[in-house]
């Protein structure tokens, strides 16, 4: 897409909004892995993302949000109006803030729940005043800017946080919480520990037991959930890196590349070399 159709505005390198405005398709981002965080705000238009290869079709007044890390691919697209907001780890995640709007709260940091929002008119209204005040500031140069930044982003997140729990109902059992308790050890420990038995152990509960929350949830088994954290972070090192098999089967806890190799054909029926060839 051409440079001069893409107005954006920049703090520094914590911060920066981009604005897109056409009558005819375009593409925002074609294939790129997130180092940051960003959420998508496809205002007008539709199409096909691909998302942690998930694939999620939209349809105007949609909010996409990716973390630091996630694959993010475009199948189709037809965009008139957009944003993307974009900012860096230390300008808001270091903050103390309520843990649903905290960086690993209800948006980002979980590939495991579908990663939009659709908000409702008036939601709309109140998210455009909150980012026309942003920009606004971006464009200024005053005392405590940066204090202002980080208010209107909060403001952002919140309103959108509130918007997500609205449409979708978020359960707090104990089953929902030992899922979560799960997930996020999964997801800081998966590189080294591949068993149920392992984290179990953290969570101070039998293997058993968690298969058997995990069954109330109608949620997947946890050794699946396992084997597909760690898959889909070997896709994403085989597409995204120059690593080799071996380099990545050792970053990955296995220490033997051939059973890395099955155990990835097994996950995905293709070959790690295969995969990568064919992506």
């Amino acid at each position: 897409m051409p440079i001069q159709n893409i107005v954006k505005y920049a703090y520094k390198d914590s911060l920066s909004v981009s604005k897109v405005q056409l009558e005819k398709a375009c593409t925002i981002a074609p294939n790129e892995q997130q180092n940051a965080y960003s959420i998508y705000w496809i205002q007008e238009g539709k199409g096909t993302y691909n998302i942690d290869f998930e694939h999620y079709t939209f349809t105007d007044n949609m909010l996409f949000f990716l973390s630091p890390g996630q694959v993010f691919t475009v199948d189709s697209e037809e965009i008139k109006t957009a944003y993307k907001l974009t900012f860096a780890r230390d300008f808001y995640c270091i903050q103390t803030h309520d843990k649903e709007v905290a960086c690993n709260g209800i948006l980002f940091n979980n590939i495991y729940e579908t990663p939009f929002v659709k908000p409702c008119k008036k939601d709309t209204k109140k998210l455009n005043f909150i980012l026309d005040g942003l920009i606004d500031e971006l464009q200024q140069n005053e005392t405590a800017q940066y204090d202002m930044l980080q208010s209107y982003l909060k403001q952002f997140i919140i309103c959108t946080v509130r918007v997500k729990k609205e449409n979708h109902v978020l359960k707090e059992d104990i089953e929902t919480r030992l899922f979560k308790d799960f997930s996020l050890l999964v997801e800081q420990n998966f590189r080294e520990l591949h068993t149920v038995k392992a984290y179990a152990n953290r969570l101070g509960i039998s293997p058993k037991s968690v298969t058997k929350h995990f069954q109330k949830l109608g949620a997947i088994k946890p050794s699946n959930f396992i084997k597909n954290r760690i898959s889909l972070e070997a896709k994403r090192l085989l597409i995204y890196t120059d690593k080799t098999v071996k380099e990545i089967a050792f970053e990955l806890g296995f220490n033997d590349p051939a059973y890395f190799t099955r155990f990835f054909t097994k996950a995905t029926s293709k070959s790690p070399l295969q995969f990568k060839k064919e992506y």
